[in-house]
């Protein structure tokens, strides 16, 4: 009598429907032929990916700029990224299950077309307002966007090697497209204008547009379910009061009731949407998605490893410009390690072992990688070159996040029923989008207390001097690297107890309609 591998369940995106079955004998169904366009679709998703991950810091060096240009105020310029981050994170999962609804494929180029637009509107912003609203609809179809990127490319890669290297490119994009946008950000603002980095995202997505039809294949949409409006309320009015107050605890304190309302709101709204969720005829969130324990172990990875990671390139990019005297240019440039040793961690390490290595070897060998840079970069001091700490520290953590994104998004998209793809995808999407709001704000908080701690104790007269202020700067990053790479080793810690299955030998088809 033949036995199961551990974690042989998983070896198909959906669940077998055969009857009689038992658990030490099941039929394996026949693999689909692959679709010869899939390489060509893999690029078009790639490019979507790549303008919606860049988007999320491509802005970041060109505020200072925009903030000048159009007269904003300095407690009003955090909305050019919050209105971003609060329309995306808070509409993702009303996004999936709309691509799962309307077909994957058709919300891609509504999303795609949605978002171009959006960008043109921002950047010919004619004051905050426009700018602002233009950064919510780039949110609003950001969310609509993403999940149906990654569930279609979940469902046209079936192939175990193939669809290895299809995630290792997504995973590379996933987590280096925010050095890409700090890279980009910095070259458009020095040699063009701010107005550029929302510019940049209209070529890119009429490219997207272009591909889209021709290369990419989908069902067209379950015609018999329906939107269920109720959770959706609930789940996305949640996740709003969340990313809103995360977002206004670094200006206001955390202890404002400005950032508690909206904190608790958003926790009893969420606890009312798992409640609902539970009871409705078609949920929003399907809850066997979360209660998988490999998924959920990895969507667990996926959240502890963007809080631990995003802090880096804020602080980075302070330490650079402000500590270093680095132009624009030369901060986005600095950044070019991180994104290089994403791009060989997923494609050329985690893409070739994750058809014969444990997911959780790699996630977990990741997470320690990157912690171990987050402790280099703690050591840093305001005389510090980039070469013998900034350089190795970055390459640590760009092999570490590419190590660890990719089996994480192979592996929480897997063993998914295909109508449900789409909302996977959002969830995926939502944990990291929240990871890193999350982990920006508390990180930061850490070090903005850290530094008037140390400049509490070490100035003396009435005003400091500019070393000892970056002194003291430097003092509260180092202490927040060291609380980030806490974080990282946890993440180890959950993948290794929770990710125990091997990588799935089969994805799921969705044959187009």
């Amino acid at each position: 009598m033949s036995k199961k591998r551990p974690g042989e369940e998983y070896l198909s995106s959906a669940p077998s429907t055969a009857t009689g079955s038992s658990p030490d004998h099941e039929v394996p169904a026949a693999t689909p032929a692959p679709d010869p366009k899939r390489w060509w679709a893999l690029a078009v998703i790639a490019l979507a990916q790549l303008m919606v991950i860049l988007d999320g810091t491509v802005v970041n060096i060109a505020l200072p700029s925009a903030q000048r240009a159009l007269g904003m105020s300095d407690a009003h310029r955090q909305w050019v990224i919050t209105a971003y981050t609060l329309a995306f994170g808070g509409l993702l999962l009303l996004g999936g299950r709309i691509a799962d609804l309307v077909g994957r494929k058709r919300t891609f180029v509504i999303g795609l077309a949605g978002f171009a637009a959006a960008s043109a509107l921002g950047g010919a912003a004619a004051g905050p307002g426009m700018l602002f609203a233009a950064r919510a609809l780039q949110g609003a179809f950001a969310a609509v966007l993403a999940p149906s990127a990654l569930s279609l490319l979940a469902t046209t890669f079936t192939d175990p090697k193939e669809r290895a290297r299809a995630f290792g490119v997504y995973g590379a994009l996933a987590g280096g497209g925010s050095a890409v946008g700090l890279i980009v950000g910095g070259l458009l603002t020095e040699y063009l204008n701010w107005r550029w980095s929302l510019y940049v995202n209209v070529p890119i997505a009429l490219a997207a547009l272009l591909g889209a039809p021709a290369f990419l294949r989908d069902r067209s949409g379950r015609r018999s379910g329906h939107l269920d409006v109720p959770g959706a309320l609930l789940g996305c009015g949640g996740l709003v009061a969340l990313v809103y107050g995360f977002s206004e605890a670094e200006p206001r304190g955390w202890s404002s009731p400005s950032v508690l309302t909206p904190l608790v709101a958003g926790v009893v709204l969420l606890a009312a949407f798992v409640w609902w969720q539970s009871r409705a005829a078609s949920p929003l969130l399907p809850l066997r998605i979360v209660r998988d324990r490999v998924r959920a172990g990895s969507l667990a990875t996926m959240g502890l490893a963007t809080i631990g990671m995003f802090g880096v390139f804020l602080f980075l990019t302070y330490y650079l410009q402000v500590v270093l005297g680095y132009p624009p240019v030369r901060t986005g440039l600095a950044f070019v390690p991180i994104s290089a040793g994403i791009v060989i961690g997923a494609t050329q390490i985690a893409a070739r072992l994750l058809t014969r290595t444990a997911p959780r070897t790699l996630m977990s060998s990741g997470m320690v990688l990157a912690a171990a840079g987050m402790v280099l970069l703690s050591s840093l001091t305001v005389h510090t070159q980039y070469v013998t700490h900034v350089l190795p520290a970055l390459l640590l953590l760009g092999l570490g996040m590419g190590l660890t994104f990719m089996p994480v998004y192979a592996t929480a998209t897997a063993g998914v029923p295909a109508q449900d793809a789409g909302v996977a995808s959002a969830v995926l999407n939502t944990v990291q989008q929240m990871g890193a709001s999350l982990g920006t704000v508390l990180l930061n908080t850490i070090a903005t207390s850290a530094t008037g701690r140390y400049l509490h104790s070490h100035v003396r007269g009435p005003d400091a001097d500019g070393a000892t202020l970056d002194q003291g700067m430097v003092h509260g990053f180092s202490v927040a690297y060291r609380c980030s790479a806490g974080v990282l080793l946890l993440a180890a810690l959950v993948a290794g107890l929770t990710v125990w299955h091997r990588t799935p030998k089969h994805a799921g088809h969705d044959a187009p309609a």
